[in-house]
């Protein structure tokens, strides 16, 4: 990658105070903020990290934007999965390169684009077309168009057309309602992993996989806590990213009954 930033390239600009603002960068173009006015030019061709100042003597720091950046700043028409869950989800559901996983519930494509970036071939089931056009937008700008990621308009409740999936990965109301569709579209060993807002959708979700031919379920909460440093000053920030989700996954299991 070339270390001065390009033409059509995404920036994050970061004021004195950590306000970011995703740009993208165009000739002649001008970015506007009740900081001052950033003149584009000034930033193509400058090295990633420099200082830049506005029209008011403001100053922004201008850097390649991260992949929890633009999540978090990126347009969406539907609620995004935090990074601090989208990292958990890689490792919990033990995503690698080539491996063909199944995502539903697609939303504006910030898991997608998580999966995509750990080498995962993705195709994606999504009941609304207006989502399924903003995360295609969203993974293509942030990854480009060489990735291996479809989107089928369609109701993963009714049936899942892929086998030997290794992994399915879902952030919908009811995924106890895919489960059955699961168990075979799933290699044996395959991982299955829900992303669900409440305790109770949780413990639904938990029961319908005893079910069915599934073990090593487990259930979490990712609780992010960030600490303010500033000489002796030390102590935990004001706020935190507490409770967004649980994550519940589990394996395909071979030869083990359903439960009556």
């Amino acid at each position: 990658m070339n270390a001065n930033l390009q033409v059509g390239e995404r920036v994050m600009l970061i004021d004195g105070k950590d306000r970011r603002y995703l740009i993208t960068l165009r000739e002649g173009s001008a970015f506007h903020t009740h900081a001052g006015i950033v003149q584009h030019d000034d930033l193509i061709g400058a090295p990633e990290g420099s200082t830049v100042k506005g029209n008011a003597e403001r100053s922004f720091i201008v850097l390649r934007p991260t992949l929890a950046d633009v999540v978090l700043k990126m347009p969406r028409g539907a609620q995004v999965i935090y990074p601090k869950d989208l990292g958990a989800i890689l490792l919990q559901a033990d995503i690698g390169p080539g491996m063909r996983v199944l995502e539903a519930g697609v939303g504006s494509g910030a898991l997608s684009m998580t999966l995509l970036r750990a080498g995962a071939l993705v195709t994606g089931y999504e009941i609304r077309e207006d989502f399924a056009l903003q995360a295609t937008k969203n993974v293509h700008e942030m990854l480009g168009t060489d990735v291996s990621y479809k989107i089928e308009i369609r109701d993963v409740t009714l049936g899942i057309d892929e086998q030997d999936l290794d992994r399915i990965i879902l952030d919908m109301p009811e995924p106890y309602a895919v489960v059955e569709h699961a168990i075979k579209a799933l290699r044996p060993g395959g991982i299955f992993l829900a992303y669900l807002p409440t305790i109770n959708q949780t413990q639904l979700l938990r029961e319908t996989l005893r079910q069915f031919s599934f073990g090593m379920e487990e259930t979490v909460e990712i609780l992010r806590r960030t600490w303010h440093i500033d000489g002796r000053s030390v102590r935990p920030d004001h706020r935190m990213v507490a409770h967004t989700g649980f994550l519940t996954s589990a394996r395909r299991l071979v030869g083990r009954q359903p439960l009556d």
